[in-house]
C-alpha cells in the first residue's frame, strides 16, 4: 500500500501550450529533415537532432515532463531496494525451471500418445 498521498495536478493553459510547442517542434524537425533532402546528410541530421533536443527540452519544462522525471527517479529508488539473488541461487532456479519444462514435456508427450492410441487404435480401429 502506498504511503504517499495521491495528488491530482491541474493542467494549465501554459502546460498545454508547452506540449503543443513540443509537438510542433517535433513535427518541424522531421519536416525540415525531409525538406533539406538536397543538402548534405550531416546538415540534415544536425537539424533533426537540434529540433528533437528542443522538443525534449520544452517537454521536460511542462508538468508532464516533471512528472516523468519524478517517476524515473522513484523507479530507480525502488530498483535499489530489490534484493537480487546470488549467482548460485539464480543457477539453481534456472535448473529447476529447465527440469520442470522437461518433465512437463514428457508428461504432455505421453498424454498425447496415450490419447492417440485410445482414440485411433481402440475406439476407431484405424491401424497405421
Amino acid at each position: 500500500m502506498s504511503t504517499q498521498p495521491q495528488v491530482q495536478t491541474v493542467t494549465t493553459g501554459a502546460d498545454k501550450a508547452k506540449l503543443a510547442v513540443a509537438a510542433a517542434l517535433l513535427v518541424a524537425s522531421v519536416a525540415a529533415f525531409y525538406l533539406l533532402g538536397q543538402k548534405d546528410m550531416w546538415l540534415r541530421v544536425v537539424v533533426l537532432l537540434a529540433g528533437l533536443a528542443a522538443a525534449v527540452g520544452v517537454f521536460f519544462t511542462s508538468e508532464s515532463g516533471r512528472q516523468l522525471i519524478a517517476y524515473g527517479r522513484e523507479s530507480v529508488r525502488e530498483v535499489k531496494k530489490v534484493v537480487w539473488p546470488t549467482r548460485k541461487e539464480a543457477m539453481q532456479m534456472t535448473g529447476y525451471v529447465f527440469a520442470f519444462v522437461v518433465v512437463m514435456a514428457l508428461f504432455l508427450w505421453i498424454t498425447d500418445k496415450t490419447l492417440e492410441w485410445v482414440l485411433y487404435d481402440l475406439i476407431l480401429g484405424w491401424k497405421r
